[in-house]
């Protein structure tokens, strides 16, 4: 791939380009408002000058309600030897494509998962797609150069491709990523009006819980108004669950040992079809999930605490898996959770412990 041209110059579009164009890529960006095409090109993302003529590749990075009108707009003006789109769900546009008569053989539904809270060509990187799942949804007619385009493009922006029907994949990304995201927002909705006493008790779990629902709700509303019928059978199903869920501890409030005994029985349940899905989750690098020992170190919130702490853990000849910092209320101070191997632990330890690190119990 030489050329390319991305219409869409938001975070998606614009970190696509900014792969490209770090990896050689001739980009052209294109979008309708005309600034935030000039601040992709400032950023380094190609140029928002239009091509001279058909390019190799062009990806289409709008909200889903208007891919199939933006594709059909680039096919017919031939613009490109390949057409993709990257939009968070696939089947309705393909639809959308065909009831315009279109021939789809230069076109391919592609989607990369992944995203951040922030929008907009000011959020972009060009390593957002490092090492994520990109899912391409080829069928029958797809051209075979326009597939091989694709992958080539996933490869040039370091992804995983993932090949899936349309339709499947929306019904996936609605369980993992549509549904999600109104549930945190459904939790975060409870803290709008709670009192400043409670809220001021956050800790790292509502901040997990509800990290997602920062994101940009036109964003959102354009999503899920493309993908609603899979999302509301799985707000169903959890619907159904928080009812189990509130009758179990209406039962907890009951004198009747018998009820209290249900209660129990029902919160237990509950917690334990939750562990059995959590532990689903893929671990590092998208493989089995991995249990790690959690070596949990006091900080100060200062310049150069983390970078020390981590010099210290490679000087141990321990690798760090993962981390998490849990903040602590009202002072500029806080634990650092280092995830190792169970068998690494006591040896990461010991050797912090030696360095003059606190340690929590």
């Amino acid at each position: 791939m030489r050329t390319a041209l991305v219409i869409g110059t938001g975070l998606i579009g614009t970190s696509a380009a900014q792969a490209l164009a770090s990896r050689g890529v001739h980009v052209h960006l294109a979008d309708h408002d005309p600034t935030q095409a000039r601040t992709a090109a400032a950023l380094g993302a190609g140029t928002d000058e239009a091509p001279e003529g058909p390019v190799d590749l062009c990806l289409v990075a709008v909200p889903p309600a208007h891919v199939a009108t933006t594709l059909a707009d680039a096919m017919r003006r031939g613009v490109a030897r390949g057409y993709l789109d990257v939009a968070s769900v696939k089947g309705g546009p393909r639809r959308d494509l065909e009831a315009l008569g279109l021939d789809l053989s230069p076109y391919i539904g592609t989607h990369p998962m992944s995203g951040r809270e922030r929008s907009g060509p000011l959020a972009a990187t060009a390593d957002l797609f490092e090492g994520r799942p990109w899912v391409l949804t080829p069928t029958r007619e797809t051209d075979t150069e326009v597939l091989n385009l694709a992958l080539e493009l996933v490869a040039l922006c370091r992804a995983v491709p993932v090949v899936m029907d349309a339709d499947a994949h929306d019904r996936a990304v609605a369980l993992v990523s549509h549904m999600p995201h109104l549930v945190s927002s459904m939790v975060a909705a409870r803290l709008e009006h709670a009192e400043e006493s409670a809220v001021r008790l956050c800790g790292q779990g509502i901040r997990d819980v509800t990290r997602i629902a920062g994101s940009d709700p036109r964003m959102w509303i354009d999503i899920l108004s493309a993908n609603p019928g899979p999302v509301a059978d799985l707000l169903s199903a959890v619907s159904a669950d928080i009812d189990e869920t509130v009758s179990a501890l209406r039962s907890l409030q009951s004198s009747d040992e018998a009820k209290r005994s249900e209660g129990v029985t029902g919160i237990g349940e509950v917690l334990r079809r939750g562990n059995a899905g959590q532990v689903r989750v893929p671990g590092k690098h998208g493989a089995a999930p991995a249990a790690y020992d959690t070596v949990a170190v006091l900080i100060s919130d200062e310049p150069g605490e983390l970078a020390r702490i981590f010099a210290d853990a490679g000087a141990a000849g321990v690798n760090v898996e993962d981390v998490r910092i849990e903040h602590a209320t009202g002072q500029q101070a806080g634990f650092v959770q280092l995830l190792v191997q169970p068998a690494a632990a006591p040896k990461l330890t010991a050797a912090l412990r030696d360095r003059g690190w606190a340690m929590r119990q």
